[in-house]
């Protein structure tokens, strides 16, 4: 070992070239110079090499660190405050520039476009208040994006990565952000390489080791084959160790890494939620449809009043139009969105839900299918040692031991952990150990050790005896696999089959005869015990009682998980790997076997890709759990990847939202809160369509037919309480569907402009009535501030509270008062239209009013909530789902989805005729051979077919 890592620093090791076979280093090679203090690439013909510089001469000395003892705090932390934290410097948008930024886009720049025609025309009070909209519109927005930063930051906290690391002589596990250069870390499948660092050849328990570690350098390269590494060869930060386990002394940290100084290899995009997607669609609809009327009216008045000197200026007919249109436009569209997500957001952090991904909290509240991991998810992870099986000539004290020779020092692992505790308790050679020696074995040296890979599904290592000088290899795992590698032991296969029966998990040991390496002798089965969670089955229970298919993923054996799934509620119906990667079966069977399965056991990393890609193919919606770096491929591949509690940095890197707390129920907590968040998003989109409709639609008709609109100021009033008023729609207590959601588009215009026509009429039955029984005239801008201008506080009443209203409505599908609205929802609603209700009594920005006729059209505005929500109930009751609502309002992703399930009907329809006329065929046939070998004695035809194999048999998956 120390002849090893003096080797290490002979003079120059940067300088030395890294190998050929480095895949890194091939493909960062460029006919560019691009230099980096230390590194040589090589790569082709071309040397990107530098001499070292006075740092990195420095730099070296720092890196003569004890491999067994670390550094000691004081030296950490003197090379802390001199390198820095080993994070990538984080370029923030400058705060006032990001202010500025909501003053760009349509909706502003029409609101601008408003303000500069008022000043021009000389408007002063109209420009005082849209100059004012555009900042409230501003200033919301800054702010509540300022939160929701803050709140991610804080959750990036709470997810900061650890790495295990030698100090002060133990192996402490520390924030990555601690690392500095000299430090010594150990690297083990899983992890997320938190600094670039040079292997030592030295495994974790101390002692040399020929083994490589095979690394994913994708993030930095895009190669999607793994790199091998072996001792004095670099592994990069960010990079991804995929099999073996060594130490490594760290090099570089922070800025100075080669992702550090790369940092645009790994620029990452926002992905847009499903959610802003729609609501974005939403909004374009309404300015196109507020746009499209606007350009009507213009053309109409110049036509019309193109002859007036007065009427006829271009500013004079711009002026209030533009000043309609921003009052209509959803101004309070992105606010609301963004408002409802950070408040989303905080309440699942709140909850030890964290999520890496907003679109992953919209996705979930259409969650179908959640495959979960088994084990440490839907069971304890805390294993107990039972009684075990012994093979001849050994002791349950020998088993631990070879057990505990095969096991990874410093493994986190659950599985590695019991055994080790167990040894440790158990073996007196290892309880009456020094100290300072725990980690090593006395009489025994580990000179190789090949870690866990869930493809080979065991661990080995490479002993030798000290005191007889003799070598041999130790292997634990699965039990079949090391039943297998023994050759063969009947009794053995029959004492794991009768711990599966009893839901222990069991682990095989074997050791070949000293002097050979491959003649394989049993030592025995380890049994463990790993019972279910206590709230794994109500978990479950309530999960499919929300129209969520739970399925059970585990690498364990089929008869192990038939157990766990009968103890947690699940179904029976487990398929091995044999099923999943089935060559004969159409693809379209294998789904339906998949979706009807309630588990799947013996899975590998690539059979939990499958499971996921098959069901999401189906047009499924898949959650999938995981801990370990086998599950990352599938967490990355599911629309929810949700890494559970104690999971590697490599699952926790793939996945969308990570589980700060044990088990599955958290997870129901975010399934609630999307669903939630899923009912608010659709309960705004509905009334903003439904009040723009109406909106555009009756000053459409009064504008051009007599020429009278409501004041600038009064508009732009409305546009101010209604928008800011529904930001309260984020706190609202949401009635949380039973199934899945989904956003049924042509649904919501159709009732929105539906609810919006009879809206409209009734404003129209507001303007006429007073118009007509107490002589309130529609007088135009034109006539000046002289006349009766009553029916302006009217129809400013009328329009401000009647659709404001039909918010109480919208909130739900059913009635409006099967769930009460929250108490400060009902106060900021009801508020601003009592602040209406005042205004046209008093007088205040418009003329007063009788107190009688104000009450009553406000009284009018809620009893019309009444009558459109009892229509609303109708119209949701009557709409036709699934393939009639699409076919009301098709469109293309949705037609063809129904198109390609109708062709999959029909051919799976097929298939089963046929396996049926077959099916036929055989008991006939065997109906025949009865007789023929039975001289005419006809038999049992229930025996003929439970004999038989056709549909009951295959369709019983």
């Amino acid at each position: 070992m120390a002849r090893g890592y003096k080797e290490l620093h002979d003079p120059e090791p940067d300088t030395a070239p890294l190998r050929d076979h480095d895949s890194l280093d091939q493909s960062l090679s460029s006919p560019q110079d691009t230099h980096f203090p230390g590194i040589r690439i090589v790569g082709g013909s071309n040397d990107h090499h530098t001499d070292s510089s006075k740092d990195d001469v420095e730099l070296e000395e720092l890196l003569r660190t004890n491999p067994l003892t670390g550094l000691t705090t004081e030296e950490a932390s003197q090379r802390l405050r001199r390198f820095g934290p080993n994070e990538l410097v984080e370029v923030k948008t400058n705060k006032v520039l990001k202010f500025l930024g909501y003053f760009v886009g349509p909706i502003a720049l029409l609101i601008e476009l408003a303000c500069v025609i008022s000043v021009i025309v000389k408007d002063w009070f109209n420009f005082a208040i849209i100059l004012g909209l555009l900042f409230l519109n501003a200033i919301i927005g800054y702010v509540e994006e300022a939160r929701a930063e803050s709140a991610v930051d804080a959750l990036r906290q709470t997810l900061a990565l650890k790495t295990r690391c030698w100090r002060d002589g133990q192996l402490q596990e520390l924030d990555t952000s601690l690392l500095v250069p000299g430090d010594i870390i150990v690297l083990r499948l899983g992890d997320i390489i938190p600094a670039d660092a040079r292997l030592l050849g030295i495994g974790a328990s101390g002692m040399e080791t020929d083994s490589d570690l095979l690394v994913d350098q994708s993030s930095l390269t895009g190669e999607s084959l793994a790199a091998r590494k072996k001792k004095g060869d670099k592994v990069f930060s960010s990079t991804i160790v995929k099999q073996g386990q060594q130490m490594a002394i760290v090099t570089k940290t922070g800025s100075k890494t080669y992702i550090g100084i790369a940092a645009h290899l790994m620029a990452n995009t926002v992905d847009e939620g499903h959610f802003q997607k729609i609501i974005g669609r939403i909004g374009n609809f309404l300015i196109l449809f507020t746009l499209v009327l606007v350009v009507l009216i213009i053309i109409f008045q110049f036509i019309t009043f193109r002859n007036d000197p007065v009427r006829g200026q271009v500013l004079k007919i711009l002026g209030p139009v533009l000043i309609l249109a921003v009052a209509a436009i959803p101004v309070g569209l992105p606010t609301v969105c963004s408002v409802t997500m950070a408040v989303g957001a905080r309440g699942l952090a709140s909850k030890q839900v964290i999520v890496k991904r907003l679109a992953a909290v919209e996705e979930m509240s259409a969650l179908s299918v959640l495959c979960s991991d088994k084990t440490g998810t839907l069971t304890k992870n805390e294993l107990t040692f039972d009684e075990p099986y012994l093979c001849d000539g050994y002791s349950a004290e020998d088993l631990l031991l070879y057990s505990y020779l095969a096991s990874e020092f410093g493994a986190n692992d659950p599985i590695e952990l019991a055994v080790r505790s167990a040894a440790e308790h158990q073996v007196s050679l290892l309880r009456n150990r020094p100290a300072t020696q725990t980690h090593r074995v006395p009489g025994y040296d580990i000179s190789e050790f090949i870690p866990f890979n869930p493809n080979v599904k065991y661990t080995q290592a490479t002993i030798k005896n000290t005191e007889s000088d003799t070598t041999f290899l130790v292997a634990k795992g699965a039990p079949q696999v090391i039943i297998k590698l023994v050759g063969g032991n009947d009794p053995a296969v029959n004492a794991s089959i009768a711990m599966a029966k009893r839901g222990l998990r069991a682990l095989g040991v074997a050791r070949t005869v000293a002097g050979s390496k491959d003649k394989w002798q049993l030592v025995g089965l380890i049994s463990l015990l790993d019972p279910p969670r206590e709230d794994s089955a109500e978990t479950i229970e309530r999960c499919q009682r929300m129209g969520i298919a739970v399925k059970m993923v585990t690498g364990d054996q089929q008869i192990i998980a038939k157990e766990v799934s009968r103890r947690l509620g699940l179904g029976q119906v487990i398929l091995d790997a044999s099923h999943i990667n089935n060559p004969d079966l159409p693809e379209f069977v294998q789904s339906e076997r998949f979706y009807k399965a309630d588990g799947f056991a013996e899975v590998t990393p690539e059979h939990k890709f499958r499971i996921v890609d098959i069901l999401q193919k189906r047009g499924l919606m898949v959650g999938m759990t995981g801990d370990g770096v086998n599950d990352a491929p599938a967490l990355k591949k599911a629309n929810v990847g949700i890494a559970v509690h104690g999971c590697t940095d490599a699952a926790r890197s793939a996945a969308d939202i990570v589980l700060m707390a044990p088990g599955l129920s958290t997870i129901i907590e975010g399934i609630l809160a999307s669903r939630a968040i899923f009912q608010r998003m659709r309960s705004y989109a509905l009334y903003r369509i439904t009040s723009t409709v109406h909106f555009l639609i009756f000053f459409f008709v009064v504008v051009l037919v007599y020429d009278w609109t409501l004041p600038a100021k009064l508009l732009i009033l409305i546009c101010i309480l209604n928008d800011a008023a529904t930001l309260v729609i984020a706190v609202d207590n949401a009635q949380v569907s039973s199934q899945p959601d989904k956003w049924r588009v042509g649904q919501l215009i159709f009732l929105s402009c539906f609810l919006g026509l009879l809206l409209t009429g009734l404003s129209f039955g507001h303007f006429y009535y007073f118009w007509n029984v107490y002589g309130y005239f529609p007088h135009p801008e034109a006539d000046g501030d002289l006349v009766d201008r009553r029916l302006d506080s009217i129809m400013y009443l009328h329009i401000s509270s009647a659709p404001h209203f039909l918010i109480f409505s919208t909130r739900l599908t059913g009635y409006f008062w099967e769930n009460i609205p929250s108490f400060l929802f009902i106060v900021v609603i009801v508020g601003t239209q009592v602040i209406a209700l005042l205004m046209v009594f008093f007088g205040w920005l418009t003329p007063a009013v009788p107190i009688t006729q104000a009450l009553a059209v406000f009284g009018i505005s809620f009893a019309s909530c009444v009558v459109l929500d009892v229509i609303k109930v109708q119209i949701f009751k009557y709409w036709a789902i699934g393939s009639h609502s699409l076919a009301c309002a098709p469109c293309g992703p949705r037609r063809h989805m129904l198109k390609k399930r109708k062709q999959n009907e029909i051919q799976q329809d097929r298939v089963w005729r046929n396996i049926g006329q077959v099916h036929k065929l055989a008991l006939k046939t065997k109906v025949l051979v009865a007789l023929r070998d039975a001289d005419g004695k006809i038999p049992s035809p229930q025996t003929a077919y439970e004999d038989g194999w056709g549909r009951n048999s295959i369709g019983s998956l």
